[in-house]
């Protein structure tokens, strides 16, 4: 599951992981849920992969890996993590709505509480690293190159994902951000 806010990148970072999945010769079925997106709600995207993958829907304690955009919504859907899996976190805290009016207060020590749970929670500042990549868009790439980690694809492969999703303007920042996010210490 790859979950953050609208405007984070989300959508992006599905599409170069089902770009890198579909080369390794796996049925991939993809689902985006906006919700309330472009208001900075939250966006979620289920991937699934496998020999034959009938639905692309993930229930809760069934996701490997769960890709966070931001710690709020890590500790939303940590729920949808399965026993053992991986939940790879952005340590960026988006205030939602109710702490922007001073209704509520935005949740102190979201990783450590995680970790307390029992995940295996692997939290980078991916904004500070994709900053440095040369912009503060490049988070999703940050964050997938994290993922990359996880899986033994070979480097052409997220290359080649790259080339086929990323408009070429943007093409050596996202390689610079992915390489980024491969290297992060968490």
């Amino acid at each position: 599951m790859i979950v953050g806010v609208g405007g984070q990148g989300t959508l992006l970072a599905s599409r170069l992981l089902g770009h890198a999945l579909l080369a390794q010769g796996v049925d991939v079925k993809i689902s985006e849920v906006h919700g309330m997106a472009q208001r900075g709600g939250s966006v979620v995207t289920y991937v699934k992969y496998g020999e034959k993958v009938h639905s692309p829907v993930i229930t809760q304690g069934e996701a490997d890996v769960l890709i966070s955009f931001e710690q709020l919504e890590a500790a939303r859907w940590v729920s949808y993590l399965k026993k053992g899996g991986v939940l790879l976190t952005n340590t960026q805290q988006i205030d939602p709505m109710p702490v922007i009016t001073g209704a509520a207060s935005y949740p102190q020590d979201i990783v450590g509480k995680l970790k307390a749970l029992g995940a295996d929670v692997r939290a980078v500042d991916a904004l500070a690293l994709a900053e440095q990549a040369g912009s503060a868009k490049a988070v999703n790439t940050v964050l997938i190159g994290l993922f990359s980690r996880l899986v033994d694809f070979p480097e052409e492969t997220w290359q080649e994902a790259m080339e086929a999703c990323v408009p070429p303007k943007f093409l050596e920042l996202n390689r610079e951000a992915f390489r980024l996010g491969r290297e992060a210490a968490c």
